[in-house]
């Protein structure tokens, strides 16, 4: 379900919103994308979303806030980035309003607790519009599984930086990853050498036994985590739901920015028809 929800969230970075967004005074990939995250945050300065964010060196995260609530108020965000996802969704042929309904009651079924991305989410208000509700349904969606991916990391011991480092040892690339994050060549190799040093990465750069071994393991947790949802939705709607969802989410793959970092599954990135995956 994560591989069909999170494109169907991702549509507002990709370059089919981003008109909207500059018209509003959001020039700039960066400055869409922290204003469009932690709008539902307030007016919020670079400490709780290097928190919550978490893998951002705190460089980019300084540059971006608050220097974007100059721009923009986060309650004008928040209208103008439900009117552009929405918007870019509906060009691709969105699916029946079934599905948003769907979703949102998938949603509603989340629990929040410890999670600060998905529980101020939650607390918007939900569109009328079904194409809005749908896309808002999938934001609270991603943000719960996202949470709970942190919270896995921080029980393994797993800091921002390293995470990124871990999985360049594993099938993303380090020249995607550092300079989109923003860490310097410094900070890589010290978050390398501690890995090293666990036993995580050899000295190469290539996760180790005991590396992929913490990945899947953490990569299980989250996923443990964000089953809620989907025990109160039920096998049978839950099935009929990604039936619905398989067409638009490829169709936001391929509009998505090449490289992308939502780190999804060789299964769907590579994929041009989304199977159902239970």
């Amino acid at each position: 379900m994560w591989g069909l929800f999170e494109p169907v969230h991702a549509i507002i970075y990709a370059p089919s919103a981003r008109p909207m967004l500059e018209e509003a005074g959001l020039r700039g990939f960066w400055r869409g994308y922290f204003a469009c995250r932690c709008a539902p945050l307030g007016a919020v300065g670079p400490g709780p979303v290097l928190a919550s964010f978490f893998g951002f060196a705190p460089s980019v995260v300084n540059r971006a806030l608050p220097d974007v609530w100059q721009r923009i108020t986060p309650e004008r965000t928040l209208t103008v980035r439900e009117r552009a996802a929405a918007e870019a969704l509906r060009t691709m042929g969105a699916p029946p309003d079934e599905a948003g309904v769907l979703l949102g009651e998938a949603a509603a079924a989340a629990e929040h607790s410890g999670r600060v991305l998905s529980g101020a989410n939650a607390a918007l208000p939900v569109p009328d519009e079904p194409v809005a509700r749908l896309w808002h349904a999938a934001t609270v969606l991603r943000e719960h599984r996202g949470d709970g991916h942190f919270a896995a990391l921080v029980v393994a011991g797993v800091s921002g930086i390293e995470s990124l480092v871990l999985r360049s040892g594993l099938d993303l690339s380090r020249d995607i990853l550092q300079p989109a994050r923003g860490w310097t060549d410094e900070q890589w190799q010290a978050a390398a050498a501690g890995l090293v040093e666990r036993g995580l990465l050899d000295e190469a750069g290539r996760a180790t036994a005991a590396g992929v071994e913490l990945y899947r393991d953490v990569e299980d947790v989250t996923d443990r985590c964000a089953t809620g949802p989907w025990r109160a939705l039920g096998t049978q709607a839950t099935d009929r739901l990604a039936e619905m969802l398989a067409p638009l989410a490829s169709a936001c793959l391929a509009v998505s920015p090449v490289p992308n970092l939502l780190g999804l599954p060789g299964w769907v990135q590579n994929s041009n028809t989304l199977g159902v995956s239970g």
